[in-house]
């Protein structure tokens, strides 16, 4: 019964172990880390609310790299909405005063910004 036991163990291991490292990853984990930091560090700014499917789809473009973004969810920082005339979701503003309303991509967010977007994998 032990000789069974490990015979059963070596097959798994051999089994598991390569489909762990051979697995596909979550190609969006991440990936856009460098860009949704250089954004923040140029002072760019997301406004948007948790209902709002084009948010919902930036975000997502982001993966898990969007807690790098500055963003100011407008359901809970009405105030800071208000004062920036935000009218629309979402809605970037920029350091230099431009504000762009809607979807905008990452690719279009990278030529606004300056900001290089790089496929990491």
């Amino acid at each position: 019964m032990k000789k069974n036991y490990w015979i059963y163990a070596v097959v798994l291991a051999v089994v598991a172990i390569p489909v762990y490292f051979f697995w596909p990853k979550d190609e969006v984990s991440g990936k856009h880390d460098d860009f949704a930091q250089c954004l923040t560090d140029r002072g760019v700014i997301m406004y948007g609310a948790y209902w709002c499917p084009h948010c919902q789809n930036e975000k997502k473009a982001f993966g898990d790299s969007f807690r790098f973004v500055n963003y100011v969810e407008c359901t809970q920082e009405t105030g800071k909405c208000l004062v920036e005339k935000i009218n629309g979701y979402p809605t970037w503003i920029f350091k230099d005063g431009r504000r762009f309303e809607g979807e905008m991509g990452l690719k279009r967010l990278s030529e606004a910004s300056g900001c290089l977007l790089e496929d990491k994998k």
